[in-house]
């Protein structure tokens, strides 16, 4: 197996961890009955108690989406360079970019909103950060990868200011629809039908800055890995994004999203803003997910592989599409939906991933059949 391989290997075996994980927290929701989500400061009354197996179950899938953003802006510019090498042009590539953005931003609106908000509302969830993203890296992805990379992080620093000043400027109370769906997240009523409610829990602005910034790190996961020296620099971006975090959290006040700590206990550490994205969030996740790439890079470099890892990592999309569909449909055929515990999410997340992971291999071979078919958008 090539170098060039391997690395990939290690990228598509994170994807598939991200899977696995986030295929928890889904069942948590459609079977956990004590379910815990107070990710954010309009979610959480300080005092709560915390309990520790629901918090735990939750926390664990906080990896998900930033891992999977990130990912996806690596995955751009690698595919570019190959397209590039390949003689197609930037207008084509372009192309492709938006039409695969839209492509998921539909996904979300027709496919995964109707089963995640039993038909009563609209959700904007990570599918549509994603794609209106990468309508958005058309001209960023032109920009140099460092001061792209500055860029992102510079926003992670200001994005709390921002947010406050989106939420002024509506005069302290609810934030306005666009700088809910650009940047601050919210809750609306609406009247379309059945449709009662908009959530715009992932504000494209945020997620399109770890878009970005795994764009501008594409050419460090280009390098070789000669003597672990990709795990090194991996494991000491994420050692520096948690000692972020730590610092930020211990002093319990910017960069928090006003999620902040009742006390010194490890749970209201941990306990920290996804909508939106805190900096406390992101260089926790961020951190955690540099350390889990350098064990994968590692174990590749000793000769091991997580195969099964790697089918859901490559057929990521795919297997997100299908995944809430089939726990939805065995949960009410079972009429066991919102009747267990975290047991019964954990039993449910494990039974799904079984049951999913060989459709998954077979449209990971079909896509690979056919490049320029369908399939490249999914």
């Amino acid at each position: 197996m090539t170098q060039a391989l391997r690395r990939l290997s290690a990228l598509d075996q994170m994807r598939g961890l991200v899977m696995v994980l986030m295929t928890i927290d889904h069942a948590s929701e459609w079977l956990n009955t004590g379910r815990f989500v107070t990710d954010a400061s309009w979610f959480w009354k300080p005092g709560t108690p915390i309990p520790g197996d629901q918090f735990v179950l939750r926390w664990v899938t906080h990896l998900c989406a930033p891992t999977f953003v990130f990912l996806a802006g690596v995955g751009i510019a690698l595919s570019t360079q190959k397209r590039r090498a390949q003689g197609d042009s930037e207008a084509a590539i372009d192309r492709t970019l938006i039409a695969r953005g839209l492509f998921i931003v539909a996904l979300e609106m027709f496919w995964m909103t109707p089963v995640m908000m039993e038909g009563k509302g609209i959700l904007l969830q990570v599918l549509y950060a994603i794609g209106f993203s990468m309508v958005l890296m058309v001209p960023l992805r032109r920009i140099p990868a460092r001061v792209l990379s500055i860029g992102a992080l510079a926003f992670f620093a200001l994005s709390e200011l921002l947010v406050g000043l989106a939420i002024m400027a509506s005069g302290g109370e609810s934030p306005s629809w666009p700088a809910a769906l650009l940047l601050t997240a919210g809750l609306f009523p609406i009247e379309l039908g059945p449709l009662k409610r908009l959530i715009a829990a992932y504000p494209v602005l945020p997620w399109l800055a770890i878009m970005a910034l795994g764009h501008a790190c594409a050419g460090f996961f280009a390098r070789p890995n000669q003597d672990g020296a990709v795990e090194k620099k991996l494991v000491g971006a994420g050692v520096l994004s948690l000692a972020v975090f730590g610092v930020v959290r211990g002093l319990n006040g910017y960069g928090n999203m006003s999620l902040l700590r009742d006390d010194l206990a490890p749970l209201q550490w941990l306990h920290v803003s996804k909508y939106p994205p805190s900096i406390t969030f992101l260089t926790l996740e961020l951190g955690l997910m540099a350390l889990l790439l350098a064990g994968f890079y590692r174990l590749e470099r000793r000769g091991v592989e997580l195969r099964w890892l790697s089918v859901l990592g490559q057929a990521a999309l795919f297997y997100y599409v299908i995944h809430i569909h089939f726990i939805g449909a065995i949960a009410s055929l079972l009429g066991v939906a919102h009747q267990g515990g975290v047991g019964a999410a954990l039993i449910g997340a494990a039974l799904a991933v079984l049951a999913l992971s060989y459709p998954a291999a077979r449209y990971q071979r079909y896509k690979a059949a056919h490049p320029g078919s369908w399939t490249r958008y999914l």
